[in-house]
């Protein structure tokens, strides 16, 4: 053989091998994966082969399955009250696949966990179909109800989220504008237009925003600057005069920052008027004097810079809250009042305000109460988890005390309620360079506490960008706050 054929045969030898080689490991290494993968049309056809079990909520079935009359898809999803709980189930979609609960628990809901195996072999030899489990949820329907509510009413983008402060559990998720799972729980092309759609309608009707956008808190974030300024001695005194003037000069720089209340109520307030006000410099002030490094350890133990929700909960993870590292004087002084390069989820500033109603510990919030098989046996039920003491007992009361006031004497009376204990907070949060032509954020931060010890914390954040609203009109107090007290009432009762 000669020279050049010699090196052809080899070097289809080699491709030969190469195709060997590959084959098999397809077959017996990436097996598995291969087997189980959401693109498989077999993994599909299975998961629409029969009813998958419910989501839950309060002892309901917020979702069903019904036939098709096709040997390929069997059954569709179906959604009850789709756009409102869309956050927390997500979507089962022949053709687009799975998200949230959906996603995260398919293989208990589409029976296809190997916990059924023993389960499924029994109906086989009874000649029933296969049954999916379902997920039990911690939402309050009737909380869920009033945030939808609120923000479908002032018709705004938006985000609510409320929290039991003594377990983590989510009572009330919800997202503006949102969609309907069901509209293209189906395969037909005039379902995967509407899916198209509502991918690129503007105004994002598929974002998570209580999990997964995240914004600057503006002055909610204040709480949580002056549990810092307490708990590491910055300030003893919560009624006594401070040294911060207003306007503020921001360190190393020519800007002076003012504050709506004016210079002659917030010149040198207490920490507690400035609360009441949401006076700037006091808090932009107290963010200098702690620095970087204090401001962000505190910050973390509340779960900034955290994931919020461990491996397990799947597609439930929530982005990432940043307080920022490497910075300089004047951007750890925005941080003070919410501002600069500070970012957070909606979720994120309801576990603040969930912590610090809970006398400074933070509990992981979770959504699934547990999971059940066909036959209703528990495979999981979770447990209250503590993921920090995010700050001492006398801290938390401390900012509690500064909290009850705003809502009773300060910008947060619009939250208060009868025979209930309410501490809140508003915030106003610029956006852009250009923060005159932005129009900007609101938010509202509450919690409500009773005698016999229930309690909720939520969070309420509003973007007016599709709002006939004026720039002045503005504000977490206004805007966030009757939506605040209305889930609270919900879970709290009359």
């Amino acid at each position: 053989m000669n020279r050049p054929l010699r090196h052809i045969a080899i070097f289809c030898g080699l491709l030969v091998l190469a195709l060997l080689l590959r084959a098999n490991w397809l077959q017996h290494v990436d097996r598995e994966e291969l087997a189980q993968h959401e693109r498989n049309a077999r993994v599909r056809f299975e998961r629409f082969a029969s009813p998958r079990g419910d989501i839950i909520v309060g002892g309901k079935a917020i979702t069903g399955s019904k036939e098709t009359g096709s040997t390929d898809y069997q059954f569709r999803r179906t959604f009850k009250d789709g756009p409102m709980y869309a956050p927390v189930t997500g979507y089962a979609s022949q053709a687009q696949g799975t998200s949230l609960l959906e996603r995260t628990y398919d293989s208990i809901l589409s029976g296809q966990d190997d916990r059924f195996a023993f389960r499924h072999a029994k109906d086989v030899l009874m000649g029933q179909p296969r049954r999916g489990g379902d997920v039990i949820t911690t939402i309050d329907a009737k909380a869920q109800k009033a945030a939808y509510k609120g923000l479908t009413d002032l018709g705004a983008r938006g985000a609510v989220v409320a929290l039991d402060p003594r377990t983590g559990k989510v009572l009330s998720l919800v997202s503006t504008p949102s969609y309907d799972p069901g509209v293209f729980a189906g395969i037909s092309f005039k379902e995967s237009d509407r899916f198209k759609a509502l991918l690129d309608d503007k105004s994002k009707p598929l974002a998570n925003r209580p999990l997964r956008e995240t914004f600057p808190p503006g002055s909610t974030f204040k709480i949580l600057t002056a549990a810092a300024a307490l708990e590491h001695g910055v300030v003893t005194d919560v009624d006594a005069r401070t040294d911060a003037v207003s306007p503020y000069p921001l360190p190393l720089s020519t800007n002076r920052i003012g504050s709506e209340a004016g210079d002659a109520v917030c010149d040198k307030a207490s920490m507690k008027t400035a609360m009441q006000y949401s006076c700037n410099n006091v808090f932009l002030d107290a963010a200098a004097e702690l620095g970087e490094d204090r401001m962000r350890e505190t910050a973390e133990k509340f779960g900034f810079n955290e994931d919020v929700y461990s491996d397990e909960f799947g597609d439930m993870l929530a982005t990432k809250s940043l307080y920022p590292e490497k910075l300089d004087k004047p951007g750890t002084a925005l941080t003070g009042m919410g501002q600069g390069s500070l970012t957070s989820t909606p979720m994120q500033m309801a576990m603040v305000t969930a912590a610090l109603a809970n006398d400074g510990k933070l509990m992981q919030p979770y959504i699934v109460e547990e999971l059940r098989g066909p036959d209703l046996s528990t495979l999981e039920k979770n447990e209250p988890k503590e993921m920090s003491q995010a700050v001492s007992a006398e801290t938390a009361k401390k900012v509690q005390e500064m909290m009850e006031h705003t809502a009773k004497e300060g910008s947060a009376q619009r939250a208060l309620i009868d025979g209930v204990t309410v501490g809140g907070k508003t915030g106003t949060a610029q956006r852009g360079v250009n923060v005159r032509d932005e129009v900007p954020y609101g938010w509202f931060v509450s919690y409500g506490k009773k005698d016999d010890g229930r309690s909720v914390a939520v969070a309420v954040f509003i973007d007016p960008t599709d709002m006939d609203i004026s720039r002045s009109d503005i504000s977490g107090g206004r805007l966030g706050a009757p939506i605040a007290k209305s889930v609270m009432q919900a879970v709290l009762g009359d």
